[in-house]
């Protein structure tokens, strides 16, 4: 396109002015807001008000006249495309006799070498005869070459024989589009599976009869041996012969829920020979025993729980407790306790690696725990030797060990013994009923207000004199004061003393009959309002320079101020 054409393409477009680009913008928002209709394009479609306007609007080289999205759909149709595939196998001439220009097959001296026929080309050489290419007529179809036929070689052409000449084949050519072109399955003929399906069936019938006659076979040696050793009861007989019965029957013949298969928890590897931690599917998957968010954390990746998602649950009725009780039971446990040792044995010197020597390692660490045994054996023996073995001496008897004996003792109603032997009480290793400092009774023997004392006295400190009747009376005559003084000063901190209340006169309320004044600070007031005044009353002799009556307002000397402008006299109204 020239610069002449572009101009022209230009100029077709309309010039806008601030106004109707204004008018356009509003219009946009009005459609995109749903308030006024959407716009048309050439086809009578409406165009989506959110389109951008870069995918909208039309190259200027197009000289669009109305809005329209054609420029970006697709304008280049081609109806040659297609997704069929050839016909195989198809046929569609069979010619009686050879014809001209059928499959011909083209040997060079190199296929010759390979053919044997290196005696007729060193012949055909020493004579200065140079044949590059030989020419061999083949199948006689007229759709193939003979680089491409797929006939059986034939000793002599069709050429020549004019016998078993191949059919024509059907020759298509297809313009593939581009899901055509890369589609997998284009031309498979799912027919074809049916024969995989029949083959594997084939072969279960096979097995499955197979097992039956094997089945049958056991069943009747088991009832051959047991008539040969002797009679068999008639119940049995009708087990054995129902067995039978029901091993005849066929499979495919038996009900639903009597094939009811026990589904084993299997492991299956990818190229790595990783094993994938998968689960059956009748089971509760691990992350849906808990829905709590904050209850154990669920890996999808990896598809671990380390952590036990219900862990208030019953131990003997959870059926998962997380990944970790893996890792302290069984095995695991014991290969920790051997990778610990190696590295424990590495840090020391030795020269012992687990994964390096893992037999090593663990013939090692079976040693070293004979050798542990070995050595604690020997010294619990050391210090039984020494110190003896409390467990293995005589059997205290049963008197001194729970306090009881079979000795009977009667006693009467005022607690004196009539018959037997009074039970002594047991004695401590400590002194008892030693009595200090004029006490009748025992430290710890009295219990007030979290302490402990002495009974006869009731005093609290330990080691103090003994003061008797006397010293309870005086104990409680104190606390009894300490009370009433104790109640006397919060009684007089709850009732205040009483104060007098003075009225006070505010401004804008009446004045009260009772109101009391301070004279000092009424003549203080009353002097500061005489010097106001006086003040007020020199300003306005220094303002108006005029001898003012001391009635004169401000209001009269401001209008005065106004007359005297005016050209006024009022002065005949205020001067003396």
């Amino acid at each position: 396109m020239t610069v002449g054409e572009r101009r022209m393409g230009l100029r077709n477009v309309a010039f806008k002015s601030r106004e109707d680009h204004r008018k356009q913008i509003e219009l946009e928002e009005a459609r995109k807001a749903g308030l006024a209709p959407a716009e048309v394009d050439e086809d009578g479609k409406e165009i989506n008000p959110h389109i951008p306007q870069y995918m909208s609007s039309a190259p200027w080289y197009l000289n669009a006249e109305r809005p329209s999205l054609k420029h970006q759909r697709k304008w280049k149709s081609d109806p040659n495309y297609t997704k069929s595939w050839y016909d195989r196998g198809a046929k569609i001439y069979h010619a009686d006799k050879y014809r001209k220009g059928a499959c011909e097959k083209y040997v060079d001296d190199a296929l010759l070498i390979i053919l044997g026929m290196t005696r007729l080309l060193m012949v055909l050489w020493a004579h200065n005869i140079r044949i590059s290419t030989h020419v061999q007529h083949c199948c006689g179809a007229m759709t193939h070459s003979a680089k491409s036929c797929m006939e059986r070689p034939r000793k002599k052409g069709a050429k020549w024989t004019n016998f078993h000449i191949a059919p024509d084949e059907k020759i298509e050519m297809f313009e593939l589009d581009y899901d055509g072109k890369r589609d997998r399955w284009n031309g498979f003929d799912a027919a074809t599976y049916a024969r995989v399906i029949e083959r594997y069936k084939a072969r279960d019938e096979a097995r499955r009869k197979y097992l039956k006659e094997q089945q049958l076979k056991k069943l009747e040696e088991k009832n051959n041996k047991q008539n040969g050793e002797g009679e068999v009861s008639d119940d049995d007989e009708d087990n054995d012969t129902l067995k039978v019965d029901e091993a005849k029957v066929d499979e495919s013949k038996q009900m639903d829920f009597a094939k009811v298969e026990k589904r084993v928890r299997t492991t299956g590897g990818g190229s790595t020979g990783t094993v994938r931690n998968l689960r059956i599917r009748e089971d509760t998957a691990k992350y849906l025993l808990n829905l709590d968010v904050n209850s154990a954390y669920y890996d999808p990746k990896t598809r671990s729980m380390r952590e036990d998602p219900l862990p208030d649950a019953d131990p003997n009725e959870k059926f998962y407790g997380g990944d970790n009780q893996y890792r302290v039971s069984g095995q695991a446990l014991e290969f920790k306790k051997l990778n610990i040792h190696a590295w424990e044995a590495f840090e020391k010197g030795q020269d012992i690696h687990m994964q390096a020597a893992p037999s090593q390692a663990e013939l090692l660490y079976k040693n070293f725990k004979v050798i542990k045994d070995k050595l604690k054996s020997q010294m619990k023996d050391a210090i039984m030797e020494k110190y003896g073995n409390a467990a293995t001496e005589e059997v205290l008897p049963k008197e001194l060990l729970l306090g009881q004996s079979e000795k009977q003792v009667e006693y009467d109603r005022a607690g004196r013994v009539v018959k037997g032997m009074e039970t002594s009480l047991p004695k401590s290793k400590y002194e008892e009923d030693v009595y200090i400092n004029n006490h009748t009774s025992v430290w710890g023997s009295w219990w007030k207000d979290h302490q402990w004392g002495y009974k006869c006295c009731k005093q609290t400190i330990r080691n103090s004199y003994c003061t008797g009747a006397a010293g309870i009376e005086a104990a409680e005559e104190a606390a009894d004061l300490m009370k009433a003084n104790v109640a006397r000063k919060a009684a007089s901190e709850e009732m205040p003393a009483p104060t007098e209340e003075k009225r006070l006169a505010t401004w804008g309320t009446d004045i009260p009959d009772d109101l009391v004044l301070d004279q000092k600070k009424l003549d203080d007031a009353l002097k500061k309002e005489d010097k106001r005044r006086k003040e007020e009353k020199d300003e306005r002799k220094r303002k108006y320079n005029v001898k003012w009556d001391d009635e004169v307002t401000l209001e009269e000397m401001e209008a005065y101020r106004m007359k005297k402008i005016h050209n006024d006299d009022p002065m005949k109204d205020f001067l003396h």
